[in-house]
């Protein structure tokens, strides 16, 4: 039997994923992190992107972030998501919007306050879109 490693993935709303992986894949601060059973623990702040969960029965399960906190303990790992998307909800209509609004308001902005808020809300679309282009990818294998 393969090793495994209990998975939490949770935003201030709801638990998005629960269950034991084989591997899990995330956006780090300092870049892509691959957790795998065994991994040394470790607490680092997550940036908006995809978690890609490889679960105990081979299964992939995928789930966008908008940033957060990444714990990895011996006994499991935890993502406490600032918001938490499951990778079939996401839209794309809605994201290339949001980035649409967002790239107004960068070009827009009065104040270094509403350039930084339109700058985080582009960050957070520009990631979304590239979470379902990486779904959409992975469903053609």
């Amino acid at each position: 039997m393969a090793a495994t490693i209990k998975v939490d993935v949770v935003s201030a709303e709801e638990s998005i994923f629960e269950g034991r992986a084989k591997f899990v894949a995330l956006p780090g601060e300092a870049g892509e992190l691959g957790i795998l059973p065994g991994h040394t623990p470790l607490i680092t702040q997550i940036r908006p992107g995809a978690v890609r969960i490889v679960a105990e029965n081979g299964g992939e399960e995928f789930v966008f972030v908008a940033g957060g906190i990444l714990e990895v303990q011996p006994g499991g790992v935890t993502v406490l998501a600032d918001t938490a998307i499951r990778g079939e909800d996401l839209d794309e209509a809605k994201a290339a919007e949001a980035r649409k609004r967002a790239e107004e308001a960068v070009q827009n902005a009065g104040s270094n306050l509403e350039y930084a808020t339109a700058q985080a809300e582009l960050a957070y679309a520009v990631a979304q879109l590239a979470a379902i282009a990486r779904l959409r990818k992975m469903n053609q294998h």
